[in-house]
């Protein structure tokens, strides 16, 4: 279960995603399911999430919107969702189960949320389960945002999903930088989809989130350990040596590729590909299809000798 820092994390991301992921779902289909399970207090995950959906009302009408809520440790959500419950439009129905994550598989299928969009929050207190991360796969129709107690890179390609990122918090205490009292161990964030547009905006999401809960994040694989300060205009310097040191493994790339890269492999954000790309540029360090003008997605990006 996560402490006071970590839940306030997660309950920000969840809510900034939800309301970019769900009006894309709603245009695709005209019936989509969340689900939110936590193991332990949902930290007011569920209030906050109910509260997203019911700001997208106009979107809602007229489709269906299932929400499956899940906590091992949440005897009032009943008493507390009440209310949020009331403000929802009729197309919204919500079930409160008993039982954490581990029961997810079973409530997804009873909710028939195989084959329309799916999206799934879930905070466990241990390792990713692959049964609950296959389950939310849903075929092909799902993207997951997970807390985890250790990386769940590995899992989620498992799972189904090819696109994978995660980050580590590194919170700040009253006092000053450094990991906050009451979150000694803040786990990973990680998230699994079949969307680039999706990767990008949840990465968005987590430095919006970071600025404004003084929160850095470092990479679970980086083995410095080395935590990126979360700000408008950041140290890009680490992640124009990973973009060439890439291009020297792997040969030429378009800038998609790199940014899609940036997002999978890093903390940063596909726009600071594009800065750290061109800083390489003028450096003389790798070279470009066109000679200036923006990078374009599609251009090549050449390692020099």
């Amino acid at each position: 279960m996560p402490t006071n820092r970590t839940a306030d994390v997660l309950r920000e991301l969840l809510v900034r995603h939800l309301a970019t992921w769900l009006p894309v779902a709603l245009h695709r289909s005209r019936r989509v399911t969340v689900a939110l399970a936590w193991a332990g207090a949902d930290g007011g995950g569920a209030e906050a999430a109910l509260r997203a959906v019911a700001g997208h009302a106009t979107q809602v009408r007229g489709r269906q919107v299932t929400i499956l809520a899940l906590a091992d440790e949440a005897s009032d959500l009943p008493a507390r969702l009440g209310p949020v419950e009331a403000e929802l439009p009729p197309e919204v129905t919500v079930h409160l189960l008993p039982g954490g994550p581990a029961r997810l598989p079973v409530a997804l299928k009873a909710a028939a949320a195989a084959g329309a969009p799916l999206f799934c929050f879930v905070d466990l207190a241990g390792p990713a389960h692959a049964e609950v991360l296959r389950a939310c796969a849903n075929g092909r129709n799902g993207e997951v945002l997970l807390h985890a107690a250790t990386s769940a890179r590995p899992a989620l390609g498992l799972a189904g999903f090819p696109l994978v990122a995660e980050v580590a918090p590194v919170l700040e205490s009253d006092g000053g930088v450094g990991d906050a009292s009451d979150d000694e161990a803040p786990g990973v964030i990680a998230f699994g989809s079949r969307s680039d547009r999706s990767l990008e905006a949840v990465r968005d999401a987590l430095w919006t989130v970071g600025a404004g809960l003084r929160v850095r994040y470092r990479d679970p694989a980086d083995p410095t350990g080395t935590p990126v300060e979360v700000a408008e205009d950041p140290d890009r310097e680490p992640l124009a040596r990973e973009l060439l040191a890439e291009l020297r493994r792997n040969g030429p790339r378009p800038v998609t590729e790199l940014r899609r890269h940036t997002l999978t492999a890093t903390v940063y954000r596909a726009t600071d590909a594009n800065h750290a790309l061109a800083t390489l540029v003028d450096e003389g360090k790798v070279t470009r299809d066109r000679e200036s003008g923006r990078l374009a997605g599609d251009e090549l990006i050449t390692p020099t000798p």
